[in-house]
């Protein structure tokens, strides 16, 4: 039983992230805007995945257990792209993209470099939801915001907190599952209750 709940999470969330930030990257091209959609938030996620990812393959944790870390920080990519594209500075994306990729490196110099990190990763991810919500309730409007994303993301944070308690039962981790699960289900209301209904055509 056990076994086959631990199967169900993992490949579940699996295969729910390699699309989860499909239906906002759509969302974004069908609106032709990045209206909604806050470019600290973005990053401060970017930075919380990169972090999360580096800090499982350093302790060599089942890969299982976080293959999903790199097909999101790929859609991430893809959909700040369209951000930096939409709002006319797509330019600024290679300053960034030079600290991520130096970032990988400097994160695995040292054990407490990497542990401190995981410890601050959790208030990073905590930052980048609430300035997605900070900046939904400024500008009110949820066109270019995917709420299936977001409540995807809520799965596969709850679908994490049942395989981090039958393998590793890493609190850490664990308090980051919990929180961000939270706060997924937050910013998935906002961006349900701001969603402007659709007009029909005379």
């Amino acid at each position: 039983m056990e076994a086959g709940l631990l199967w169900f999470c993992n490949w579940s969330t699996l295969g729910v992230c390699a699309a989860l930030k499909l239906p906002q990257i759509y969302a974004q091209l069908a609106a032709r805007s990045a209206r909604g959609i806050s470019l600290p938030s973005l990053l401060l996620e970017l930075v919380g995945f990169l972090i999360f990812f580096r800090y499982q393959c350093y302790y060599g944790n089942p890969l299982l257990t976080y293959l999903e870390y790199p097909i999101l920080i790929v859609q991430d990519i893809i959909l700040l792209l369209f951000v930096f594209h939409f709002n006319g500075n797509l330019r600024q994306a290679l300053p960034y993209a030079v600290v991520f990729v130096s970032s990988w490196f400097v994160l695995s110099l040292q054990k407490w470099i990497i542990d401190l990190a995981m410890n601050l990763s959790t208030v990073i991810c905590v930052a980048s939801k609430f300035a997605q919500l900070q900046y939904l309730w400024k500008v009110q409007d949820s066109e270019a915001v995917s709420a299936l994303t977001w409540g995807l993301s809520a799965y596969t944070c709850a679908t994490r907190i049942i395989t981090t308690l039958m393998t590793t039962n890493d609190l850490t981790i664990l308090a980051r599952f919990v929180i961000i699960l939270a706060l997924n289900i937050w910013v998935t209301a906002t961006v349900l209750r701001y969603r402007k209904p659709a007009t029909k055509a005379e």
